[in-house]
């Protein structure tokens, strides 16, 4: 058995017998290969974003928590590709890391086969044309979820510099993201664009959710939210 399958046999046996758990042990019998390679076969799926926990005791080992990951699904090579190439465009946004956390948790639960078929496939695709270059700064794409106040330099349009402290509110995106927060320095609702943003920090502080009325943002009324159904 190449590890391709393997990888793929471990999280079937682990899902198997869930809540239950298997040894190191165990599981370097069934696959007949050592423990340490188990260990490092559990490193790389966890890696990978495959939710794999190891409960501690004699009579422990490791859990896959089936409440956060799918069974095998019926996506084709072509459609894993398709999926693979559509997130090039969420370079250089706040969504990048997640995107690619999520297709790699896709191509674990694939059929093996498919998902060999679905690498050799993607090595035949070139993409022309540079992907974004703003990166978008760790505490940046972690302020609305973690809910903290941002402190960070902002550099206007007209090359004016201010110290900012906001309370994130969201995220609006097209040419150019921002980042929507209340601004203390302002007292009002106001759009970052992401690439004028200097040396952010998330401090500690938690803030209440607040509501964002558009009419607040000077953007076109036209504006959509992502479709998830």
């Amino acid at each position: 058995m190449n590890r391709t399958d393997r990888l793929y046999a471990l999280v079937e046996e682990l899902r198997a017998v869930t809540p239950a758990p298997r040894s190191a042990r165990w599981l370097a019998q069934r696959f007949e290969v050592s423990a340490r390679t188990v260990e490092r076969d559990i490193g790389a799926l966890q890696q990978a974003g495959v939710p794999i926990y190891a409960e501690p005791g004699r009579t422990g080992g490791y859990v896959l928590d089936k409440t956060h990951t799918l069974p095998p699904v019926n996506v084709t090579p072509g459609e894993a590709v398709a999926i693979a190439v559509a997130l090039e465009g969420l370079r250089g946004t706040p969504f990048e890391e997640a995107a690619r956390a999520a297709l790699r948790k896709v191509v674990a639960v694939m059929p093996a086969r498919d998902a060999v078929a679905a690498g050799e496939l993607a090595g035949r695709v070139r993409l022309l044309g540079a992907p974004g270059a703003d990166r978008v700064p760790a505490p940046v794409a972690r302020a609305l979820s973690d809910r903290r106040v941002l402190r960070f330099g902002y550099v206007d349009r007209h090359g004016a510099a201010t110290a900012r402290e906001i309370e994130p509110l969201g995220y609006v995106g097209g040419g150019h993201w921002y980042l929507v927060g209340w601004c203390r320095l302002r007292d009002s609702v106001r759009c970052f664009r992401l690439d004028r943003i200097v040396d952010p920090v998330a401090t500690e502080e938690l803030v209440s959710p607040r509501g964002i009325d558009l009419a607040d943002l000077d953007i076109p009324l036209d504006v959509r939210t992502p479709v998830l159904v």
